[in-house]
């Protein structure tokens, strides 16, 4: 099972965007991105700092993938 790397909320965002989700609406320092054949949502905090190993893990859970198929996206 590979280790997952840091990674920035714009990388996180641009990953997703290559698997088709859409960015919905901006809510504070949260985007919102939207998959229009799955319908699902995913929500990614804004920060400066990486995402955090384990709201990666729910992010890439809630996104219907596994940590092999979201690390093949993240370069």
């Amino acid at each position: 099972m590979p280790k997952l790397r840091s990674v920035k909320p714009k990388e996180l965002i641009k990953s997703f965007e290559k698997l088709g989700y859409i960015v919905d609406r901006q809510k504070g320092s949260h985007v919102i991105l939207y998959h229009p054949l799955s319908k699902r949502r995913l929500t990614i905090p804004m920060h400066t700092k990486d995402i955090p190993n384990g709201t990666l893990l729910a992010i890439i859970k809630q996104a219907g993938l596994t940590k092999e198929d979201f690390s093949k996206t993240i370069k």
